[in-house]
């Protein structure tokens, strides 16, 4: 039976479950990531083995789905998750990956069933597209109870947008059609990775020509050093701005 509030509670949530990084490529964005505690980063195009870090190699959706397999394997033997958060890096090798899952997706349906193609971008009228953000949904939605908290990593394109009647550039993650405004409609904040002299920075300003902004109080609007390298290279990483201590 449900029962009406008749009052306001307390925020439950502070930091965010879901988390959007992106940047342009060598942004530091693989390197910020690794060295966040107990965080499993699945690698889809082998960035992290040049890290020192939690890190599982995935170049195909059949991988994937071994690695969550053998995830929820190790939940049900010790009745807890063995990582506090995972990582997929990146979208848009995701996206890339998911193309043949997508194929599969679209021949269960009755239109698709004497479909003989491999690629569903080629599909008329851009019908396909459909099919690919499914794909790409359920990966992402495949991860994101066997964690506390979820990552995704991703490159930036240039997308036109209209903004007070002048057609403008935005940088964007890097998913196709539709499929980056709807993720990063899902997550609970969405932050551009840059650097700056000595210092990382992850901006979740959304005044600027960028797809950013954060449900948390803590990010939103705000520019944040999550690292900083001195004069040796040595780097000095800030996540507890990001993920604030746990009550």
């Amino acid at each position: 039976m449900i029962v009406l509030p008749t009052e306001k509670v307390k925020a439950k949530v502070n930091n965010p479950r879901f988390l959007i990084i992106y940047g342009r490529p060598k942004a530091g964005k693989t390197s910020c990531v690794s060295a966040l505690d107990n965080n499993l980063i699945i690698d889809l195009e082998g960035g992290s083995e040049f890290l020192e870090c939690l890190s599982v190699q995935a170049r195909n959706v059949n991988d994937l789905v071994e690695i969550a397999t053998a995830i929820k394997a190790k939940i049900k033997e010790t009745g807890k998750k063995p990582y506090k958060f995972i990582t997929i890096d990146n979208a848009t090798r995701l996206e890339e990956i998911c193309l043949s899952y997508a194929a599969q997706l679209y021949k269960s349906q009755p239109q698709g069933k004497n479909w003989n193609g491999t690629d569903v971008r080629l599909l008329p009228q851009g019908s396909g597209y459909q099919y690919i953000r499914l794909a790409v949904r359920k990966i992402i939605d495949m991860f994101r109870d066997l964690s506390d908290y979820s990552i995704l990593i991703g490159h930036t394109k240039d997308k036109l947008i209209s903004k007070n009647g002048e057609d403008i550039t935005e940088m964007s993650l890097d998913l196709v059609g539709k499929l980056g405004d709807i993720i990063c409609g899902e997550a609970d904040a969405v932050g551009f990775m840059y650097r700056k002299g000595n210092q990382t920075i992850i901006n979740f300003n959304s005044g600027d020509d960028t797809t950013k902004g954060a449900r948390a109080p803590h990010l939103r609007e705000q520019k944040i050093v999550l690292a900083e390298s001195d004069e040796n290279n040595n780097l000095t990483f800030h996540w507890d701005k990001i993920y604030l201590p746990e009550n």
